[in-house]
């Protein structure tokens, strides 16, 4: 677990550990995190995003699966982007277990439990990233899977169309409950580990308030007025961000433009 700016993955406690996959990028950061969850002892693991069509990425996996003692039993998927479910195809043939989530297999049922062996797993719907982006919750490791939801650094963008900001925010306080039962470890889908999850996630609701006041500010300082009005906010709200991340920003402004018009 670190928060230092280089991160390779590693174990999160005794049930958790991440595989980082080789596809860093601005949106990906040190690149997708495929997360195994596994009980000490059990000849059964989960695994979380296999991430991006990379044969020696795969295989790192099941080589660290296999060094735990286990075989794959099922797939769980965070939500449906590329950078997540790209080796959906080849992870099947390798493993032969059922895969859940991105679209494929049975859907989540908010608040689901499921077991694998001894590993008991919580599934909770966390829409705002994308419709569909689920979390993971391991209750006796105190460990708190968040896909793009909530990310080891920096902060996530809200897709639009896909994504959405009020069911994001709904989200964001879903996840601060359950972190803030008791302490709580963070296992993002990129960035590195965190120690205290509720704390990220505070500072996530705390990020998106101030956010939502900046395009007010700048809707009032006359890029409501604009040919291009999400374009003008990013310009303005988002000058210090650079501009390869720009068309990611500009999704989110449309997110909290959206927001804005359907509340008072």
């Amino acid at each position: 677990m670190t928060t230092d700016s280089v991160w390779r993955g590693g174990p999160l406690g005794d049930r958790a550990h991440a595989v980082l996959a080789p596809n860093p990028g601005p949106m990906t950061l040190d690149g997708t995190n495929t997360w195994i969850l596994h009980a000490p002892g059990d000849d059964v693991a989960a695994v979380v995003d296999p991430g991006p069509l990379d044969e020696g990425h795969l295989q790192a996996v099941l080589r660290r699966v296999a060094e735990r003692g286990a075989r794959v039993a099922l797939t769980l998927v965070t939500h449906w982007h590329h950078d997540h479910t790209e080796s959906l195809g080849r992870w099947a043939e390798l493993v032969e277990a059922p895969i859940r989530g991105g679209g494929h297999g049975t859907p989540f049922d908010d608040d689901e439990r499921i077991t694998v062996g001894s590993l008991q797993i919580r599934a909770l719907a966390t829409p705002g990233h994308t419709a569909d982006s689920v979390s993971f919750h391991l209750p006796d490791a105190d460990v708190l899977v968040t896909g793009d939801t909530v990310l080891g650094r920096g902060t996530t963008v809200v897709a639009h169309p896909d994504g959405a900001l009020g069911p994001y925010l709904d989200s964001l306080a879903k996840l601060h409950a359950v972190a803030a039962e008791r302490p709580t470890l963070l296992a993002p889908a990129h960035g590195p580990s965190h120690a205290d999850a509720a704390a990220v996630i505070a500072t996530y609701q705390q990020h998106r308030a101030e956010r939502l006041d900046q395009v007010r500010a700048a809707l009032a300082a006359g890029d409501a007025d604009a040919p291009d009005v999400a374009q003008a906010v990013v310009e303005r709200v988002y000058a210090d961000v650079p501009r390869e991340v720009w068309p990611a920003a500009r999704s989110s402004v449309a997110a909290q433009l959206d927001y804005l018009r359907a509340t008072p």
